[in-house]
């Protein structure tokens, strides 16, 4: 949904067009020397206001102690003026540092958390930047991209595996990257994908090159936590991809065919043959031999220094023959075993790596203990959270039956001893038909747990699910790829959007104007009361509860109604000048009770 909900709001703010026409141009290979006019528009800044305030972490405090509750009650002339002046001059605020537990390790990794506004001019930055970006990456990189996923990245591996015979695997760890990135080098790989605005590359800097709060100005790295570093990271490392597809993958040579020159290739020239599968900056590069598994390994190392100035860790990188050895990639365990009782094929098996094992079985066993401490509804609705997140993601997984089951044997004493008092058991047989609904597999004796009303989701209600290979036709900048992903917003049609929006008051709160579009589009343009299809000049937004009444910005306190009855409303006159039916009167009514006044007869 959230991807869709991003794309609605390009189309809300009328910004879509304009993302389309970067696109392109940059497919086309086209420079850039004007983007801060885009950038710095009202329509962009807000559409990025819109993106913010749905992020979770926009409630996160920066360094000057402000959310974006503070921004909501600006008005929308405000926020502009604002954001436009700040990237007049930008100098970003200091970035508040805080440690999070990393994933499967017991150290912790840094975050670096902008403040509010910065957040949201990195928002307006991304929003534009992004567009002319995505033509000039690599099609096999799938970390912080538009569609993609980590699942789509496995698929990619497995199918290299499965059907192109690729046993062997480059693993290549580069030693704290988003800490290492060199700053000089990232601005260069920025004005060669066509970005040459220089008030722009600018304002880049300046963020690269943000004090953290206790620690001082670095030198190096893109900071984890801000919002513009994700494409950051996916900028740095293309060049990357591009070398390594250019080996083999993406090599042209001039009045050869593809099936010719392979054949050609391999036995007369000195290319080697791999594929690489990049999230992040975790990836693999997939081989059909060893020699080229090593001729790659040493080349991609010298590439990263030598190129990017980027070190590997040399006791986590190295080539992995999967007949023998399984790998890990993006918390699965991949290893080629003999296709049935064949001797001659292979295909990949995956299950979850120990250390997502490991990290699984200890979040259930704490969701466990939650429980037993504070037994409430809320409790098991964590839990099941948990076990539906760990079922969501690792369904790719071919044995991920057998790893379910077993996480579901080593916490089932624990279960048994620290809920044992505290649940009602049943055959899940006995269940809600809701509930088996969101299970799969499980078998009628199974035992489940009920406690303050919910039942217990079973670990191993799960089955595989085959991972699909990410289709390149997607994408979020052309009619046909989006038509991949949703059909355009028909609610309202364009031009009326555009005219309403026209209507709203400026001096009203950002978040007021914001909520009022979608509610604007969720009623079809009608009146709340009547129902009549209005014009964009005749429709008003008001507040069931009024602002004196301390009545909030909030989307469910709002309507959109014709501005006739707003007299009558508003207690301005008690006669309602047109004829309603029982129902409308009591929407009416509704309104004026709100203002303490009496219903209209």
């Amino acid at each position: 949904m959230l991807k869709k909900d991003k794309l609605r709001y390009n189309e809300y703010y009328d910004m879509q067009s304009v993302f389309d026409e970067l696109y392109q141009q940059s497919r086309n290979n086209n420079n850039f020397y004007k983007l801060m006019e885009v950038i710095g528009s009202k329509q962009n800044i807000r559409l990025a206001y819109r993106n913010l305030k749905k992020n979770s972490g926009s409630r996160t405090k920066g360094t000057d102690g402000k959310t974006i509750e503070d921004i909501s009650r600006l008005t929308d002339e405000k926020l502009i003026e604002t954001a436009r002046q700040m990237l007049e001059d930008y100098h970003p605020l200091p970035v508040r540092r805080v440690f999070i537990p990393k994933p499967g390790s017991d150290k912790m990794r840094p975050l670096g958390i902008p403040t509010i506004w910065d957040r949201l001019i990195q928002q307006c930055i991304l929003q534009v930047m992004e567009p002319v970006c995505e033509p000039k990456f690599h099609n096999h990189s799938y970390g912080f991209r538009p569609n993609r996923s980590a699942h789509h990245a496995v698929s990619r591996m497995v199918s290299l595996i499965n059907m192109g015979k690729h046993y062997y695997c480059v693993d290549i760890d580069i030693k704290g990257f988003f800490d290492n990135v060199d700053h000089g080098k990232l601005m260069k790989q920025i004005w060669n994908l066509g970005i040459r605005d220089k008030r722009l590359l600018c304002i880049i800097s300046k963020l690269l090159k943000c004090e953290i709060e206790g620690e001082g100005i670095p030198v190096k790295g893109t900071p984890q936590g801000g919002i513009l570093s994700p494409l950051l990271s996916s900028i740095v490392l293309n060049e990357l991809d591009w070398w390594v597809s250019d080996q083999w993958e993406t090599y042209k040579p001039e009045r050869a065919t593809s099936k010719g020159f392979f054949q050609y290739a391999k036995k007369y020239t000195n290319l080697k043959g791999g594929y690489i599968v990049r999230y992040a900056d975790d990836f693999k590069i997939m081989c059909r031999t060893y020699p080229e598994a090593k001729r790659y390994y040493h080349a991609v190392v010298d590439f990263l220094w030598s190129r990017l100035r980027l070190e590997i860790s040399p006791e986590k990188s190295k080539v992995t023959n999967l007949k023998k050895n399984s790998t890990d990639f993006l918390g699965f365990k991949i290893k080629a075993v003999p296709k049935g009782t064949s001797k001659h094929g292979y295909v990949a098996k995956t299950d979850m790596c120990d250390k997502a094992f490991k990290k699984s079985k200890a979040n259930l066993k704490k969701k466990i203990l939650e429980i037993q401490n504070h037994t409430v509804a809320g409790s098991v609705k964590k839990y099941n959270s948990a076990v539906k997140g760990i079922q969501n993601y690792y369904c790719i997984a071919t044995n991920i039956y057998n790893n379910l089951t077993e996480i579901d044997y080593a916490l089932l004493r624990t279960r048994a001893n620290r809920l044992k008092d505290k649940a009602k058991l049943m055959r899940f047989s006995d269940t809600p038909v809701k509930f088996r609904r969101l299970t799969k597999g499980i078998k009628d004796q199974k035992i489940i747990y009920r406690i303050m009303g919910v039942h217990m989701l079973p670990i191993t209600g799960v089955h595989h699910k085959y991972p699909l290979n990410f289709s390149q036709d997607i994408c979020n900048y052309t009619e046909k790829g989006r038509q991949r992903i949703h059909n355009n917003q028909h609610a309202v049609g364009r031009a009326k959007l555009k005219s309403f929006q026209i209507t709203l008051n400026p001096k009203e709160s950002v978040e007021f104007r914001d909520n009022l579009i979608s509610k604007y589009i969720a009623q079809y343009g009608k009146c709340h009361i009547s129902g009549q299809l209005l014009e964009p000049d005749e429709a008003v937004g008001i507040r069931i509860k009024p602002k004196e009444r301390n009545g909030s910005d909030d989307y469910g306190n709002l309507v959109i109604v014709t501005k006739s009855l707003l007299p009558v409303i508003e207690g301005v006159i008690d006669n309602c000048p047109v004829n309603l039916t029982e129902k409308q009167k009591e929407k009416l009514n509704r309104l004026r009770r709100a203002r303490k006044l009496k219903p209209v007869k």
